[in-house]
């Protein structure tokens, strides 16, 4: 795996990093207290920064969501994550969502891209040298690489 200051790079699917504070001890949650101590480097689009605002916003998540570990997440994410700028989307998946954050993965020369989309992202397994997987493998993969 290619390494960014030395730890393993990932970006995770924004599914990923609301289901991680919405279900403490899950794979995602593991997964992003995994990158808070520093196990593996977390590459970002502004573009996907902007849809994890907008997503956290929905009054749908609001009675699941702790506002203050919400706002922890976008600071940590604007101090600590590689912000990357993706100028097009990707055209790999039917999701037109989806291949941003394929783009994301791309330019962010990422090892491994993880999610929780069963029928788009995951299906496609890889793209270009960048392992698609879900939280639970990519967990036991940055285990392995540690």
């Amino acid at each position: 795996m290619r390494r960014w200051i030395g730890l393993v790079k990932l970006v995770l699917d924004t599914n990923v990093l609301v289901s991680a504070l919405l279900t403490k001890g899950t794979p995602p949650d593991q997964l992003y207290q995994a990158w808070k101590a520093h196990r593996f480097a977390l590459a970002i689009s502004t573009w996907q920064i902007s849809e994890l605002r907008r997503v956290l916003s929905y009054k749908k998540l609001q009675p699941y969501l702790n506002g203050f570990e919400a706002s922890l997440l976008l600071e940590n994410i604007d101090s600590l994550a590689q912000t990357v700028e993706v100028s097009a989307p990707r055209t790999e998946s039917p999701d037109p969502d989806d291949n941003w954050i394929l783009a994301s993965a791309v330019e962010s020369q990422a090892d491994l891209l993880v999610t929780g989309d069963k029928n788009d992202l995951l299906q496609l397994k890889q793209i270009e040298e960048i392992q698609i997987l879900n939280a639970r493998k990519a967990l036991s993969k940055i285990s392995g690489a540690g």
